[in-house]
């Protein structure tokens, strides 16, 4: 079972392999651009990941039609939206918490790197009712 130290060790490393994309490749590029080079540097660092997963939206047990897209599910955990935008709306965080619910994941990362620096103004972490039900194991 996952504890709430796990996954916040997980999203440590995100962040970090995010900070070191955004210290490379600079700003102003398209999400794309980002995106590509995320999942590189996600593989550097043995850090599973599925991109662009589809995800379901279940009723009554019978899967809808949807076409929700989340970037990122890392380690089958922590939901990671991608973004290279001059502000956030609210619209993009429901979003996260939207996908997050869907899939049962415990935590998210929107990450912006149309920012100066992405540990301090560049992401957002979000957590739901799956990571509060976790052991916290500290």
């Amino acid at each position: 079972m996952n504890t709430q130290k796990q996954i916040d060790d997980l999203t440590y490393k995100i962040i970090g392999a995010a900070i070191e994309v955004h210290k490379i490749m600079g700003r102003g590029l398209l999400e794309s651009v980002y995106h590509q080079c995320l999942k590189e540097e996600l593989n550097i660092r043995g850090i599973n990941y599925v991109s662009e997963m589809k995800i379901p939206l279940i009723y009554k047990e019978k899967e809808l039609i949807s076409d929700f897209r989340c970037d990122l599910l890392v380690e089958n955990l922590i939901i990671v939206e991608l973004k290279a935008i001059t502000e956030i709306h609210p619209i993009v965080e429901a979003q996260i918490l939207n996908y997050m619910k869907l899939t049962k994941s415990p935590k998210g990362i929107l990450i912006n790197f149309n920012c100066s620096n992405i540990f301090k103004d560049g992401q957002k972490t979000f957590v739901n009712e799956y990571y509060k039900n976790l052991p916290n194991n500290t």
